[in-house]
């Protein structure tokens, strides 16, 4: 599992150039799911991005994390990012999971945000989607 999580001031999803989602202040998360991640994972993950300390305290100090500043979530799926460029010219995508079980994973990636009380949005499954976000500071870390 790979999740590019990048700390933002707004973001929002289009679909077909109709907004199809959008936040506040928060956590841009773009998930990527490969073969053998399992519930754990998602578990250890979810409670990872939500208690990472990435948002300023009063002394602008990377302190706060989503949760302290009641923050929101938007998680897009991305099989991209488990894709590797190491031998040729062109990605291969053979670490990603197949779609059904990716999907299965993905949303439960949401759902154990969710039980955080964060305000999630999410883009759609599979989907070709249209990312727009305000990157703060830019701060930006792959797990």
């Amino acid at each position: 599992m790979k999740v590019l999580i990048q700390r933002v001031k707004n973001a929002s999803v289009k679909i077909g150039g109709e907004m199809y989602s959008s936040i506040n202040a928060g956590i841009l998360a773009l998930v990527g799911i490969e073969k053998g991640d399992t519930i754990a994972d998602i578990e250890k993950y979810s409670q990872k991005v939500v208690n990472l300390r990435i948002f300023p305290d009063e002394n602008d100090k990377m302190n706060r994390s989503l949760i302290d500043i009641n923050g929101e979530m938007l998680i897009v799926s991305q099989f991209t990012l488990c894709g590797s460029c190491k031998k040729g010219t062109r990605p291969s995508f053979d670490n990603s999971a197949p779609p059904d079980i990716a999907n299965e994973l993905y949303e439960t990636f949401v759902k154990e945000v969710s039980k955080h009380g964060i305000r999630t949005q999410t883009g759609k499954f599979g989907a070709m989607m249209e990312v727009i976000l305000i990157n703060d500071g830019p701060v930006t870390f792959m797990l």
